[in-house]
Order: C-alpha cells, then sequence, then structure tokens
C-alpha cells in the first residue's frame, strides 16, 4: 500500500489547476518541478506564517519571492486598504497618492529624481532598456549571465560560447533578432565587462545589473565590482541600470546603491514599494527620464499603472522602514545563515551559504559562489531532498536552489531556532 500523503487536499487542487491553466500555475517556479514535489495551495497568511489547504503551517521564507518585509497582512496594512480600496480600486487617472510615493521613493534614492510607476519588475526593465537605447541611440545592452530583469525577450537570453557572446534565446518565441542587441558578461568580473566594451566599441548604450544578484541565489557583489562598473559607463558614455527588484529597500532603505555608495543612471524597483501589490517602478537622472512620453519622445503606458490599492500599499511599507528594521533583521539573517552552514557540517553535507541582510540563499555545494557558473555546481537534486524534508517539518523555503530566502519583521528568535531544529535534521535525509 503506497503511503498516506501528506497534501491530498493540495494534489487534488494541482490536478484541477493542471487543467485549466498551463502547467496548472501562473507562474513556473510555483509547480515544485526544480524541488521534486506537487505544490501546496495556500488559503492565508499571517506574520511570519502560511496555511495550505491541507490545514499545514509554516514558517515562510518566500514571503511572496521578497516584497513582505513587515510580514504577511499586517494590521495597519490591511486597515489602509480597506479604507483605499472603499474610495475605488482603480481610476486610470491620476491621483495624489502617484506624487506621494514617488516622492517618498526619490528621498530614500536620491538617483531617481524622476519616477515612473508601472504594474511588474518585468515592465520596468523593458521599459529602461527602451529609454536607455533612446537616450544614447544605441541598440546593444549588457547584462550578466544568471541575473534576471523579467521575461521580457530581450532580457530572456543566455550566453554563448563566451562572456562577450551576442546574447542566445532561452525561450521558444523570443526571436533571435530580439535576442541579438543582447550582451553576455559575468557577475564579478569587471574583465568579461571590458572584453565585451572592447569588441563593440560605441554600440552600447546601457549596462544592467542586480547590485546584489538574487536569482542564482543570493551573490553579493565583489570589492570594487559596481564601482568598476560605473566608471566603465562613464568613460564609454552607457547608462549604468541597476535592477533593484529584489534589494531595493531589502539591503536598506536606500537600496544596494546607498549601502554601496554607487550612483547608477536609472533603476528598477518593484516588489516592497506596492507592500505586496502588484508594482513596479523605474526612474533616474532627470534629463533622461524626461525623454518618457508624456514629456518626451519614448512611449510607456499602462491602465494599472499608479493604481490608488498598490500607491497606499507601497506609502505604508515604505514609511514602517527603520535603522532598527534592518538591524534586527540583518542579525536574524546572520543567525540563520550561520546555523545552516552548523547544521550542514555536522551531517557531513557540503554546504556555502550566501547572505545579505534578510537576504540569504544555502548552496548545496562545496566551492564559493560568486558567479552564475560556480552557482551551477550546487547539487540541485539535494537542494529538492532538503527542501521537501523542511517542508515536512513545517518551514516553507523558496522551492528552487536558486532563489533568495527572504526574513520579515513578522520572523522572530524563536522562528529561526524552529527553522534551525528542522534544518538539523533535514540535512540528514540530503
Amino acid at each position: 500500500m503506497l503511503p498516506r500523503s501528506r497534501y491530498p487536499r493540495s494534489e487534488k487542487c494541482f490536478a484541477a489547476a493542471s487543467r485549466i491553466l498551463p502547467g496548472g500555475v501562473d507562474s513556473p517556479v510555483r509547480a515544485f518541478k526544480a524541488v521534486g514535489a506537487t505544490p501546496i495551495f495556500v488559503v492565508r497568511g499571517r506574520g511570519a506564517y502560511l496555511e495550505d489547504v491541507d490545514g499545514h503551517r509554516y514558517i515562510d521564507y518566500v514571503m511572496s519571492w521578497g516584497p513582505l518585509i513587515h510580514g504577511h497582512a499586517p494590521g495597519g496594512l490591511v486597515k489602509a486598504l480597506a479604507s483605499a480600496a472603499s474610495q475605488g480600486t482603480s481610476f486610470g487617472a491620476p491621483t495624489e497618492l502617484e506624487t506621494r510615493l514617488a516622492r517618498r521613493v526619490a528621498m530614500l534614492m536620491p538617483s531617481m529624481e524622476r519616477v515612473r510607476f508601472v504594474s511588474s519588475g518585468t515592465e520596468a526593465a523593458m521599459s529602461a532598456a527602451r529609454l536607455a537605447r533612446a537616450a544614447t541611440r544605441r541598440e546593444k545592452i549588457v547584462k550578466f549571465e544568471g541575473c534576471y530583469h523579467g521575461h521580457a525577450d530581450a532580457f530572456l537570453v543566455q550566453a554563448g560560447s563566451g562572456a562577450m557572446t551576442l546574447g542566445v534565446p532561452t525561450s521558444p518565441g523570443v526571436t533571435a533578432g530580439a535576442a541579438q542587441d543582447t550582451l553576455l558578461a559575468r557577475y564579478n568580473d569587471l574583465g568579461s565587462v571590458e572584453d565585451v566594451f572592447r569588441q563593440y566599441s560605441g554600440e552600447i548604450a546601457a549596462v544592467f545589473v542586480e547590485p546584489i544578484a538574487g536569482n542564482m541565489g543570493v551573490v553579493p557583489p565583489r570589492e570594487g565590482f559596481l564601482q568598476g562598473l560605473r566608471e566603465i559607463c562613464d568613460r564609454e558614455g552607457a547608462l549604468l541600470v541597476f535592477d533593484e527588484v529584489i534589494s531595493g529597500f531589502r539591503a536598506g532603505a536606500g537600496g544596494a546603491q546607498r549601502v554601496f555608495g554607487v550612483r547608477p543612471d536609472l533603476t528598477c524597483l518593484g516588489k516592497i514599494i506596492g507592500g505586496g501589490l502588484p508594482v513596479g517602478a523605474y526612474g533616474g537622472r532627470r534629463d533622461v527620464m524626461d525623454l518618457v512620453a508624456p514629456a518626451g519622445p519614448v512611449y510607456q503606458a499602462g491602465t494599472l499603472s499608479g493604481n490608488p490599492l498598490a500607491m497606499t500599499a507601497g506609502l505604508w511599507s515604505l514609511e514602517q522602514l527603520s535603522p532598527k528594521l534592518y538591524r534586527r533583521l540583518g542579525a536574524l539573517g546572520a543567525r540563520l545563515a550561520a546555523g545552516l552552514a552548523d547544521a550542514a557540517r555536522d551531517a557531513g553535507v557540503a554546504l556555502q551559504v550566501s547572505a545579505f541582510g534578510s537576504l540569504l540563499t544555502p548552496f548545496f555545494t562545496s566551492q564559493p559562489v560568486r558567479d552564475f557558473r560556480s552557482a551551477l555546481s550546487c547539487d540541485t537534486d539535494a537542494y529538492g531532498r532538503f527542501f521537501r524534508a523542511m517542508l515536512a517539518r513545517g518551514v516553507y523555503p523558496p522551492p528552487s536552489q536558486f532563489e533568495a530566502w527572504f526574513l520579515s519583521a513578522a520572523h522572530t528568535d524563536r522562528h529561526v531556532a524552529r527553522t534551525l531544529e528542522a534544518a538539523r535534521e533535514a540535512m540528514h535525509e540530503v
């Protein structure tokens, strides 16, 4: 007789979803394919916890992939959203909320002299690429292996035979023409960037980078890497674009750009500035942003851009940020990272834990992870076994080796202690 499933209702929900949604989900990582499991279906979140349709509670380290820095359904946010919704959910017309949130963002990130709200990080990056090309009158952009900037065609590329090869589409439906102007370099390797600029001198409009990589797992920049990118872009007349969709307001109240003291020309934001609602933004130098319609000729529009619910949630979320919060999250993150490393060592499991503030990733590999190629040395099957063992013990880590874990204000020392207790057991099942 087969063992009885712990997740019968989730499995039933997934079967029903698979008959109407492609793959049963609306975003691929949710399908749990990378960890060899059936996805749990969530019914509610509160504080640091999620609850699934089978009645299981989990300490959540996904936190909607980052925006919930204050935890699930904080009372103040729920109250603010209820009040805003009672006045209307969308107008397709200007509101003062947009101005207030834009001013707040610009105050925290002074490089963003002008701000345009959109509805997702993908929109922000796509729009920033169009704007950079218009501002420089050049067509090529540089991105880094393993850095993710949403699913716009120009960013769904992989490296060819070398770091300075033209991009090759990674998804059917992306034409070679759409990808041919995207050049690849290696994260944390300034030499590879110099090589690209030498080969395509005078053709590169912008360099796009996650200042703290978060989509190959958490990989902080090496000392001088971001400063070096700034110098190269200044010398070559290209724009430097920071994709802070993950690091923005996670690394610190002013994002990674304030932490590392590097001022980009353009910044892409998402996640936290919507407080958990769909939102994105791009912004930067006044002279560049004034090219965006209707101030200038670069077209970009969106009916739900700056909608009152997302603006209300963003204002509430950003107003709750404080140095004390970041210190506490940093301490919790350091404790969790050290504890995971200890648990792996005691179990004889090869593990590297990379952390930055409230972000961390345990990489199942024996070698340090500095870029995408070293990240690929990870044992993804081992992570899958670890994930399933943690889930069974009431902890919900990201369902992929190459994603960040996120802490929130709702997490406590007790949550971390319980997580590490679960990890010590789970490591013996890896």
